[in-house]
């Protein structure tokens, strides 16, 4: 993996057909130094977006791309700084564009994702006119394949070129004590090569179990600088195995980062991730 920033070249949704992800943002929840953590990935002439946050369309505004001009997307969990762009996506791309974006979603999640979060600002625009709008009539659905032989709830999906694997992951509540009793949540894994976990509590079976069956080139994990709470303390972190840390990049962390870079670098973590550079995998 090398890295690449926007000094050499803009933001763009193709490249030359190498694997590349690049961070919107690197930030937690409610982060002012940094945008949220959404993760563009491109390979060829096909790219995915993985969460849009609140701050999501403004941030890719600013890097010269539109949010209208991304076309497919992943949602890992229904927290506002991972869901809070859509309904701008959802509304443009009937309104304004009149193309469907595309989003890839297993029944379980859309009906969370729509009815509990999208439905309220969706469905009654054309009341008036027609039966109550519905998530298809805003999203084309690529519907991920279940993949029983896993360790845990596994989907596949493919984006174009860009396979897809999407793992169920312990996020909230606090007091859930695995992945089964926790709200619906994911991490993903991208083209059998990266881990990204996206919000996620301290979890050594998700990290391990996954780690053994691909031997991961880099894992980008969710990180935060305190105990307790919904992701995963520094402190609990450093108890990974250092082969894993070596090639483990935290995401997701807290506005203070500066004050935990030396603990990061004595922990043995890769290091933090960067917004705004190319993560490029050859």
């Amino acid at each position: 993996m090398k890295v690449e920033t926007l000094k050499k070249r803009k933001l763009s949704l193709k490249n030359d057909g190498k694997l590349e992800l690049f961070f919107v943002g690197v930030g937690s929840a409610f982060t002012k130094r940094h945008y949220q953590t959404n993760l563009l990935i491109i390979k060829g002439k096909d790219h995915l977006l993985i969460d849009c946050g609140t701050k999501c369309p403004q941030a890719l505004y600013e890097l010269g791309i539109p949010i209208t001009d991304i076309k497919n997307f992943l949602i890992t969990h229904s927290h506002a700084d991972h869901i809070g762009g859509l309904e701008e996506v959802a509304l443009m791309g009937r309104y304004v564009n009149k193309k469907k974006p595309v989003m890839v979603i297993n029944e379980t999640y859309q009906h969370i994702l729509w009815d509990m979060s999208l439905r309220g600002g969706s469905a009654f625009n054309e009341e008036e006119a027609a039966d109550i709008l519905s998530f298809s009539d805003f999203w084309d659905i690529i519907r991920p394949q279940w993949l029983t032989d896993y360790p845990r709830e596994t989907f596949s999906a493919k984006v174009g070129k860009i396979n897809i694997k999407m793992m169920r992951t312990m996020h909230i509540p606090d007091s859930s004590s695995d992945w089964q009793s926790s709200f619906w949540s994911c991490g993903v894994i991208i083209d059998d090569r990266v881990l990204f976990t996206s919000d996620t509590r301290y979890d050594f079976d998700l990290v391990d179990s996954y780690e053994k069956k691909f031997n991961f080139e880099a894992i980008f994990h969710d990180c935060q600088f305190y105990p307790g709470g919904v992701h995963a303390p520094l402190e609990e972190l450093k108890q990974l195995p250092a082969e894993y840390k070596k090639k483990m990049y935290l995401t997701h962390y807290n506005d203070n980062w500066e004050e935990f870079e030396g603990k990061i670098e004595e922990y043995g973590f890769a290091g933090l991730a960067q917004e705004h550079v190319y993560y490029v995998f050859d």
